[in-house]
């Protein structure tokens, strides 16, 4: 089987544009959230080997859900996705420990370029 993801966005759409994204690359979606208290959670559940979470979101967002997960999980390997003009929430996320960032909307190639230098083993379908 192939790395796993989970996929945290309060938008129903992106998880569907990101999850489409992964299943193409190989990668195995093994949880969706759409907060980051689900995130947290869903997180414990799978033990996925990657996390791309929504910075904005209603409820517990994308820092507070980065920062319990790293905290169950110093390797947690968590990629932040972005609107534009969330740059200081950005720097904030990657101090806090993510991996990096991919911005919406989403560009295919970056995506894919980030998840495969931080799943380093990963062979694209």
């Amino acid at each position: 089987m192939g790395h796993t993801i989970l996929i945290v966005d309060d938008a129903e759409f992106m998880r569907v544009m990101l999850r489409d994204i992964c299943v193409e690359m190989g990668l195995a979606v093994v949880g969706e959230a759409a907060d980051g208290a689900e995130a947290v959670a869903a997180y414990r559940d799978h033990n996925p080997d990657l996390v791309l979470l929504d910075i904005t979101m209603p409820g517990m967002d994308g820092t507070e859900a980065l920062n319990q997960i790293l905290a169950a999980d110093p390797d947690a390997q968590v990629v932040m996705i972005t609107a534009l003009g969330q740059k200081e929430q950005v720097l904030t996320a990657i101090k806090a420990g993510a991996r990096d960032f991919v911005i919406k909307p989403f560009d295919q190639e970056r995506v894919t370029e980030t998840l495969e230098r931080i799943l380093p083993s990963l062979t694209v379908a």
